[in-house]
């Protein structure tokens, strides 16, 4: 009984450092599926096979509970202590998100990869560029991004982390659909153009800059409607960032 309670607290504990959690993964698979060209699109289609951008993004946490992808569990996130750049020096040693993702762009660019290595690497990249673009996985290096901050969403127990990955965007009770259609409204050639310019540094450094937002936290520690009204834009746009980005990198492997 001890064992099976302690496996489900791994479990609870794992699932508080997803990512967006799986709504959030979606929408940006969508949206990163809606600006593919022609020709990354039917690759990206051969690759996936009779799976989309969309589903494919949470896979990267689906495996979390495969012993054959540990040495991805340290890819979800990277450590970048305010005020300071990337510093490969305080990295886990298994990797972090930012090296990851850049190395698997290169080698998606060189190819030569076998058909199952190309098909892990392209469902890492999906999820990566998602993560990146979520402020606490960009973490301070102190709370392990958010996860050791205690909160109250209306009413219940959680962690800032947890917040930002799922519960704002779930308290919405909308689809990852709607969501990717929703967001997509705001995308223009024009921005589109200019957003996929930045450099994955880059997109560190703006998910830095959302940090002292995202950790405005009340002092009695209860959010709810408040928080959500004045950050969930912010989540927004992150989220529509990190869509329009994936649809560059693969344009660019693929194009």
């Amino acid at each position: 009984m001890k064992k099976l309670f302690l496996s489900c607290l791994a479990v609870v504990i794992s699932l508080q450092s997803f990512g967006w959690g799986q709504t959030g993964h979606r929408a940006i698979g969508q949206i990163a599926e809606w600006h593919l060209n022609k020709k990354a699109k039917a690759r990206i289609k051969q690759i996936l096979g009779a799976e989309s951008v969309a589903m494919a993004s949470v896979w990267m946490d689906e495996i979390r509970s495969d012993e054959a992808y540990d040495y991805t569990n340290t890819w979800h996130w990277v450590t970048i202590p305010d005020g300071q750049q990337y510093d490969k020096t305080i990295q886990e040693k298994g990797g972090d998100a930012y090296e990851a993702t850049v190395r698997i762009i290169e080698e998606l660019k060189a190819g030569g990869l076998t058909k199952e290595k190309e098909w892990e690497y392209v469902k890492f990249l999906i999820h990566m560029v998602g993560d990146l673009h979520q402020p606490l996985h960009v973490g301070r290096g102190d709370d392990r991004g958010g996860n050791n901050v205690r909160v109250n969403w209306f009413g219940q127990a959680t962690n800032l982390h947890s917040v930002w990955d799922s519960k704002m965007i779930d308290g919405k009770a909308i689809s990852y659909t709607e969501l990717a259609q929703h967001l997509n409204m705001a995308a223009s050639k024009n921005k589109i153009k200019e957003w996929q310019q930045a450099t994955v540094v880059e997109w560190m450094a703006e998910s830095m800059e959302c940090r002292p937002m995202v950790y405005d936290v009340p002092e009695d520690k209860n959010m709810g409607y408040e928080y959500s009204y004045k950050y969930f834009s912010l989540a927004e746009e992150r989220m529509l960032l990190a869509g329009i980005r994936l649809a560059g990198v693969l344009n660019e492997i693929y194009g």
